[in-house]
């Protein structure tokens, strides 16, 4: 009996400037919603060092980071969510202070998102994306 050939996922390579560009705007997000360094380390799953690389507003020094499909979906979850506030609130203190409110919503039971969030872990970051994601009433 033959066994059938599994093709094997190939780990998803990102350029430096992919990564760079997207660290420096989730960190530029995640500082207006008020998220402390530690948290956005947590969040983003990256060093102290990185954290404080990205937050440096020369654009002209030049530095590169190599991050893993981990983290750039992390990225990808910050941006989204962003983009989702965006979309629901016209009114730029509802779109940078939703994350650090206290939420009454069963999952939240009165934490904010930005506390789920940086508990670091995928799953609290997927799940508060997607109850954020339901505001705009998108269908799962």
């Amino acid at each position: 009996m033959t066994m059938p050939v599994v093709a094997q996922a190939q780990p998803q390579s990102f350029t430096k400037n992919q990564c760079v560009t997207g660290l420096r705007a989730a960190v530029n997000i995640l500082e207006k919603w008020k998220a402390t360094g530690d948290q956005a380390c947590r969040i983003l799953r990256i060093s102290r060092s990185t954290y404080t690389r990205a937050r440096q507003r020369q654009r002209e020094v030049e530095w590169a980071v190599a991050l893993d499909a981990d983290q750039m979906q992390r990225i990808s979850f910050v941006l989204n969510i962003h983009a989702t506030l965006r979309l629901v609130f016209d009114n730029p203190d509802n779109v940078y202070g939703f994350a650090s409110m206290a939420n009454d919503n069963e999952f939240f039971n009165g934490r904010s998102p930005l506390e789920i969030m940086a508990q670091g872990d995928m799953v609290s970051l997927y799940e508060t994306f997607r109850r954020i994601d339901m505001l705009r009433g998108a269908q799962w």
